[in-house]
């Protein structure tokens, strides 16, 4: 990672947001001696930046109100797509372990096998990549049929959400090195 935090700065930031939902899994590897992933880490040398992101939790990501298995088909597509490390392997990771998707690298390289949602949602994600000012209307009118308003700007700004962690990630040089895989052993018992 291109920047240093020491486990000071880590436990002030992180303690003081430990307990919001989108922080689940770093809380996770907290309570078994563990630092947060590198992105949460590099975030805790800007605490208020550390609190921005708990604060789409609920709204985004892991709350709104699109089904996880879309999100996450939308992490997964803009993250491989922006050669993103950290969030293609954590999320990869993460939707195996909660049994989300299995093999997401496939179901969206080949998404024709995928429900009409979710199939929409990663053309999207693709045509918002590729030129945010000229997706084709016919596109839009396949989302209309199936998202809500409300939902298909939750799913728009998902795309930009992750467009810009995917950044942020990348400029960063933050990694993921497998840390999720702890979480698939029982937490210590609180003393």
């Amino acid at each position: 990672m291109r920047v240093t935090v020491t486990p000071d700065q880590i436990r002030t930031a992180f303690e003081a947001v430990k307990d919001d939902p989108s922080f689940d899994e770093s809380r996770g590897l907290w309570e078994r001696g563990q630092p947060p992933v590198e992105m949460i880490q590099a975030m805790c040398l800007r605490p208020e930046i550390l609190r921005a992101f708990a604060g789409f939790g609920g709204a985004v990501y892991p709350g709104g109100l699109l089904e996880r298995r879309v999100k996450e088909l939308v992490i997964i597509t803009a993250s491989t797509d922006n050669e993103c490390q950290f969030c293609t392997y954590s999320h990869v990771e993460l939707v195996s372990m909660a049994s989300i998707l299995d093999a997401p690298l496939t179901l969206i390289a080949e998404p024709e096998t995928l429900a009409p949602r979710e199939r929409l949602a990663i053309e999207y994600t693709r045509a918002a990549m590729a030129d945010s000012n000229r997706i084709p209307e016919s596109l839009m009118a396949l989302l209309k049929a199936e998202f809500s308003e409300p939902e298909l700007v939750e799913l728009t700004f998902l795309i930009g959400y992750i467009n810009m962690l995917n950044l942020f990630n990348n400029c960063l040089q933050v990694s993921y090195n497998g840390e999720y895989a702890l979480l698939a052993t029982a937490a210590p018992a609180a003393s």
